[in-house]
């Protein structure tokens, strides 16, 4: 812990510290990207009670991010994260010793980071929605050995994302236009394929499913990118009495949020430092 065990090296032992060998070993293989995917709990009555807009609300989505943001500035070693609905993956470095690649730490630091920056954001987003009741989410770890792999698991999120925005976008449409019940939209749209869905939506409700927004459609990428960014200072010049307003231009490196499709090759090409070893 933080500070026991710092105030001398030969620190009498209790009779109670055998209980420490009970602590199962739960670090993560070297040389593996660490994925932690976490998820909202129950988020579906959640979204009810607090009347979330269907298919997508742009406040969530965005409080999502904004949580995501706050997890990759204040935690080590995370590459790359990928979002949508209600979960988040945070990528941390092949090669972090970070809390010695103890699974539980990394878990629990994005899980509890998340909650909480999710709480204290909430009220930027939605303004006159009250909070109801505390949310919950959980977290689970990945380990993926190659670059392949873990550019296979992101493809799959995404491809995961495409086709539940596109379920939802024409299941709503048919509730709320069409005025479906549930259980009927539901009925009209088994056994469909996305050829199927994109017609329903262009046919019966004008909507060109490609011009439906990037974020809804391909989620969230989130990664560290230098943006300058241009200050004031007031500096003393030599030989002038009074202070002078001097614009500055600093480097920094921040976490930027994007909607693009990370499954060709493109993405990889154009941000070659994320898999880096080195980076």
């Amino acid at each position: 812990g933080s500070l026991r065990g710092r105030c001398g090296l030969a620190m009498a032992k209790s009779k109670f510290e055998y209980v420490r060998d009970f602590e199962a070993d739960d670090t993560c293989l070297p040389n593996c990207w660490i994925v932690v995917r976490l998820d909202g709990r129950n988020f579906h009555r959640f979204s009810e009670q607090h009347d979330f807009k269907k298919p997508n609300d742009d406040r969530a989505l965005q409080l999502m991010t904004k949580c995501a943001q706050t997890v990759m500035q204040e935690l080590e070693d995370i590459a790359i994260a990928y979002g949508q609905s209600d979960e988040y993956s945070f990528v941390f470095k092949k090669k972090s010793r970070w809390f010695k690649r103890r699974a539980s730490k990394f878990m629990t630091h994005v899980v509890s980071q998340f909650a909480s920056s999710y709480v204290f954001y909430w009220k930027d987003y939605f303004k006159d929605q009250q909070l109801l009741y505390p949310p919950g989410f959980d977290g689970r770890i990945v380990l993926y050995p190659s670059n392949q792999n873990l550019k296979d698991y992101l493809s799959w999120r995404q491809a995961d994302c495409h086709i539940n925005n596109l379920y939802n976008t024409v299941f709503w449409m048919l509730v709320q236009r069409s005025g479906l019940t549930p259980v009927q939209a539901q009925e009209r749209l088994q056994g469909t394929f996305a050829g199927d869905k994109n017609e329903i939506l262009f046919s019966e409700f004008n909507i060109n499913y490609n011009n439906e927004p990037l974020m809804y459609r391909k989620g969230t990428v989130l990664i560290w990118q230098k943006v300058n960014e241009i200050i004031t200072k007031k500096l003393k010049l030599p030989k002038e009495a009074e202070e002078k307003e001097v614009e500055v231009t600093r480097t920094k490196t921040k976490v930027v949020p994007l909607h693009c499709d990370i499954i060709g090759d493109q993405f990889w090409e154009e941000y070659p430092e994320i898999l880096a070893d080195d980076s």
